[in-house]
């Protein structure tokens, strides 16, 4: 972790990124533990007594102290796996809309943020989404969860138990498509929405195209939210990543995923290798991400 860290901040520095580490000493925090061979969060709960880890978190000279779109992705793997997919995959994406977005003539609003301890609970991003929240505010949030593994097979795509009842409108579309996982999920909110269509539209534009499918989480920001989650497993599986700390603070969020165990054979496995991912769809999957960043809709509020 230390030399990835140290690798990341290299990069984001060479970018003209300015990068800041925010370390944190979390306590009786519930999470999930990363041990080999636990795949799903909801299965795998335990309570830290005490983790102390570092988040970064990078913005560009000049882009001022005002409202900011967060890019992030989480830094960490978990024990036995190299994490290619999850989470190198989310963390080049990040690395390389640094560099596409540090070329702008005026320094976009936008922060980057590189966080820890994903894999224990999401609890690196419950801090920087506290913290940034106090830092001037947030307009919205880009979580960057696995989104380098494609297939074109038919039947490659699966969908978690009680989907189909959920989302039916979500589900017809991926079997209209035979099931292929040659997509990018958009997972959104009603307050991200448009921010969703933006990203759809602009994969859709890049080369290669990406399509975006997009499914929208029915549930509102903030704690209620969340405790739905609890209640109903199928919406619980949107929440899986870092963006989840930001929607309950009520921060307009998207997550991009190719779906990770619902579609990679190496989700969490030491298979989990470099040659299994697609790098020309993941530079299509920068372009869009550093577009939707830059061009992401007015929010009501801020927070």
């Amino acid at each position: 972790m230390q030399r990835a860290e140290a690798y990341v901040r290299d990069e984001l520095t060479a970018a003209g990124w300015l990068v800041e580490r925010h370390p944190f000493d979390a306590r009786w925090q519930i999470g999930s533990t990363d041990r080999h061979g636990h795949r799903a969060l909801a299965l795998k709960p335990r309570l830290h007594q005490r983790l102390r880890g570092a988040n970064l978190i990078a913005s560009l000279p000049g882009s001022g102290d005002g409202p900011a779109v967060v890019v992030g992705a989480h830094l960490d793997s978990v024990s036995g796996s190299p994490g290619a997919d999850d989470n190198a995959s989310g963390v080049a994406v990040l690395l390389e809309t640094a560099r596409l977005l540090s070329e702008a003539p005026v320094a976009p609003p936008v922060v980057l943020a590189v966080f820890d301890m994903e894999e224990l609970g999401l609890i690196g991003a419950r801090q920087a989404a506290r913290e940034l929240g106090r830092r001037g505010g947030v307009r919205g949030m880009i979580c960057l969860e696995s989104v380098g593994y494609f297939v074109d097979d038919p039947g490659t795509q699966r969908l978690p138990a009680g989907f189909e009842r959920i989302f039916p409108e979500t589900s017809a579309e991926a079997r209209a498509g035979g099931y292929r996982g040659d997509f990018t999920l958009v997972v959104h909110r009603r307050s991200s929405a448009e921010a969703a269509e933006e990203w759809k539209r602009a994969a859709a534009a890049a080369s290669p195209a990406v399509p975006g499918l997009l499914l929208r989480d029915p549930r509102p920001d903030g704690l209620l939210g969340l405790l739905i989650g609890l209640a109903v497993p199928p919406a619980g599986h949107l929440g899986r990543s870092d963006h989840a700390p930001f929607w309950n603070r009520g921060i307009p969020a998207l997550m991009l995923t190719d779906t990770a165990n619902f579609r990679n054979p190496h989700y969490h496995r030491s298979t989990d290798l470099p040659r299994t991912l697609d790098y020309e769809r993941l530079a299509a999957v920068t372009a869009a991400t550093a577009a939707t960043a830059i061009s992401w809709p007015d929010a009501r509020r801020t927070v």
